[in-house]
């Protein structure tokens, strides 16, 4: 009782604790869905804690960051991206986690009147930012069906002696 009586003094309210901290939506669909992740996940970019998303300490898209660039299929503990499903409903977030960081980039940047951080226009787009060759990365998504071993060299090469193969081929993800 003693830090719900100091914490209404300090807001200058009365009634319970947490009373009117919190609040409940409803996520109807998909693009709610997207909004909600950006937000929570640009919260210390607003806050001005973190130039970037990607420096955002404790956001699940700083998570899914080092999860890709571990070349890991998803992040730990945290719900898939799936993609586009046409007619099932996917087993994980129904957009392609490349989609989702380009939309918090792009939402970062755009100036808030009023509020103090975002991320400054002269900052580089942010899979540029995480080293992925655009030109590339297009490269390998329109030539995909032309190899049998896609990945990261990395890895690749840790899938080969699993494949008793020797030499690393395949279609390279820089």
């Amino acid at each position: 009782q003693y830090i719900a009586n100091e914490a209404n003094r300090e807001d200058g309210c009365t009634g319970h604790f947490w009373e009117g901290r919190f609040k409940s939506q409803a996520l109807l669909d998909e693009k709610a869905l997207a909004a909600a992740m950006a937000y929570v996940d640009l919260n210390p970019v607003r806050a001005g804690i973190s130039e970037t998303p990607e420096t955002s300490d404790f956001t699940s898209v700083k998570t899914r960051i080092k999860s890709l660039r571990k070349d890991e299929a998803s992040a730990p503990s945290l719900f898939p991206f799936a993609g586009n499903p046409r007619n099932d409903m996917p087993d994980g977030l129904p957009f392609h986690l490349l989609d989702y960081l380009e939309l918090v980039d792009w939402t970062g940047r755009q100036i808030r009147t009023g509020q103090c951080g975002h991320i400054e226009s002269t900052q580089p787009p942010m899979l540029e930012r995480l080293g992925l060759d655009t030109h590339a990365w297009l490269r390998i998504c329109t030539k995909i069906e032309k190899g049998t071993l896609i990945g990261s060299a990395a890895a690749i090469q840790s899938v080969l002696p699993q494949l008793n193969r020797q030499r690393r081929t395949g279609l390279q993800i820089p």
